[in-house]
């Protein structure tokens, strides 16, 4: 007796907790419900590991200078890179001095007066798993200066990140503060060409007679065009490199051609500008410390930035040594501006290109932020508007509310004064579900409401089981109190192996799946644990009362 009391005590305790986390925390709604954007992104991992063997090649190009060890030639070749010597012991001496600092990242093998850098299988796995981290964080940290409540960003597998943006206002906005690579360069310029005519002659090439080149923007990008005897015929190429070869010029192996949009007053790309400059940057977004929109010298939008102590001396000792030549500041392969250098420059700097203030402003955000270790793709993207969310809530609640009915009746009807138990249990699961769902934060999505209902007609399953039982004892002869013993004795054992099978389903969901399909195996989960403490422990309880107090109105 005491026992059947602590025990009511107990199942009264869980529901007014229950009833309290209920009414006070509210639950997180899903980009389906609420409305927002859902990203995968995808990063590239192959870019950013050729950035980390340019950045070697620098360092080992310097470091061989200190130590006087000349170069005949040194070549990169995506990640591996070859050095040639003048002679083979100087080979051997460099291959030494290379494994010093670079024996983690590459296997070196020496052949007569060469050497061969190529980066190992086991740095490569690392360092894509160090890539995604920072990737995550990265963007982590843009969100967060969008000022998106409650976003999600989860890495998924090895190389993608599960962006989602609950109730954004400006989708495309977010997409491009997202998925800007924001590389800034600072790069010497060697020359500048204003048409295609000028940088296919500057880099050796020689044009048809009586022909020209010209180029036009496009959606796409910059288009070039033959035009010859008022014939014009399209240059399809996939680089600029590649428009300098098809007329017989060639770029240096150190240097690079890199573009310059020019911009009308409504920001429309109306021309180009084409740099030659070093292959190898002065400095990198890696010295940056701090970046904020600001107005350049005529009153247009730009972006300061303040470099590290680091940074600032690089860049005051390069400044000093070339004032007169000009500086490319380039981000993501494209020149922003090349002003001229007048004097020796310190920490601080400005960015202008013809930017919007909103631009201006994002830029600052991508820069601050830090710049993503290798450029990121959106493979997928789903927008649902906040209209759509909300009339999905709404049909979610009456199919939610229209199961409960539908199971309670049949209850109450089929079962009688124990059907009437078996829906008091069956509401305090639904209460249960919920409070959980609010306590631990999770996620209430469509597939979610789905669950949830499911849930509904699971926790009557096993009841189902448990009467059925206990009506099979009555039809023996035994008494009431005994009959109810040993149908819920009986029973344990089936509705345990049929919950337990379907925990394990629910966990592969939401190991494997994503989004929304994460929302439906939460909610199975939880609303297998509440069903099964609801539908036997609250269901037992409530009929042990029953038949202790009052077993005349017991019928089933």
């Amino acid at each position: 007796m005491k026992n059947l009391k602590w025990k009511v005590l107990f199942v009264l305790i869980v529901a007014a907790g229950a009833l309290y986390a209920a009414l006070t925390k509210p639950i997180n709604l899903g980009l389906d419900l609420k409305g927002g954007t859902h990203l995968v992104l995808q990063i590239d991992t192959e870019k950013a590991l050729e950035n980390e063997v340019s950045a070697a090649l620098r360092e080992i190009k310097r470091r061989l200078e200190e130590e006087n060890l000349p170069l005949v030639s040194a070549k990169r070749e995506k990640t591996t890179i070859e050095l040639e010597f003048l002679t083979p012991e100087a080979a051997q001496k460099a291959a030494s001095l290379i494994k010093e600092d670079y024996g983690e990242m590459f296997a070196i093998s020496v052949s007569g007066n060469r050497i061969t850098l190529k980066l190992k299988p086991e740095y490569v796995s690392k360092e894509i798993d160090r890539l995604a981290e920072q990737a995550l964080e990265t963007i982590r940290n843009r969100v967060d200066q969008l000022g998106v409540a409650e976003p999600v960003i989860v890495r998924n597998g090895k190389d993608r990140i599960i962006v989602e943006l609950p109730g954004i206002k400006n989708p495309e906005r977010a997409k491009k503060v997202i998925g800007k690579v924001a590389n800034l360069e600072f790069k010497e310029v060697v020359a500048v060409a204003r048409t295609p005519d000028e940088l296919i002659t500057r880099l050796g090439g020689e044009l048809p007679p009586g022909s020209t080149v010209i180029v036009e923007p496009s959606p796409t990008g910059p288009k070039f065009y033959l035009i010859k005897d008022g014939k014009r015929e399209e240059i399809k190429v996939k680089s600029l490199e590649e428009l300098v070869k098809r007329f017989g010029g060639s770029i240096p192996e150190d240097q690079q051609v890199l573009i310059q949009e020019i911009k009308n007053q409504e920001g429309k790309v109306v021309g180009y500008n084409f740099f030659i400059v070093k292959r190898e940057p002065i400095l990198t977004g890696a010295y940056l410390k701090d970046a904020y929109p600001s107005r350049d010298e005529y009153g247009m939008p730009a972006v300061s930035f303040v470099l590290n102590s680091e940074g600032a001396r690089i860049f005051e000792n390069y400044t000093a040594k070339h004032i007169g030549t000009r500086l490319a500041i380039v981000l993501d392969n494209k020149v922003q501006s090349a002003p001229v250098i007048r004097s020796q420059i310190g920490a601080r700097g400005q960015i202008s290109g013809q930017f919007s203030y909103q631009e201006a402003r994002d830029l600052s955000i991508v820069l601050r932020a830090g710049a993503l270790p290798a450029p990121v793709k959106i493979i997928e993207e789903t927008t649902v508007g906040p209209s759509l969310g909300k009339e999905s809530v709404e049909k979610g609640i009456k199919a939610g509310v229209a199961g409960i009915i539908i199971v309670m009746l049949f209850m109450m009807l089929y079962y009688k004064t124990a059907g009437v138990i078996a829906d008091l249990a069956l509401l305090m699961n639904v209460l249960l579900l919920w409070a959980l769902m609010a306590l631990i934060g999770a996620t209430l999505t469509l597939p979610g409401i789905a669950g949830f209902i499911l849930t509904i007609g699971m926790a009557v399953d096993a009841n189902v089981i448990i009467f059925e039982r206990i009506r099979e004892e009555l039809r023996k002869g035994r008494n009431l109190f005994p009959a109810v013993e040993a149908g819920f004795a009986r029973a344990w054992g089936t509705i345990l192996d049929a919950n337990v099978t379907t925990l394990i389903a629910a966990a592969v969901l939401f190991q494997f799946g994503t989004g929304p399909i994460k929302g439906f195996a939460v909610t199975l989960s939880l609303g297998i644990l509440t069903s099964m403490f609801t539908a036997v422990f609250v269901t037992k309880v409530l009929l042990d009362l029953l038949v202790r107090y009052k077993p005349s109105l017991f019928r089933i």
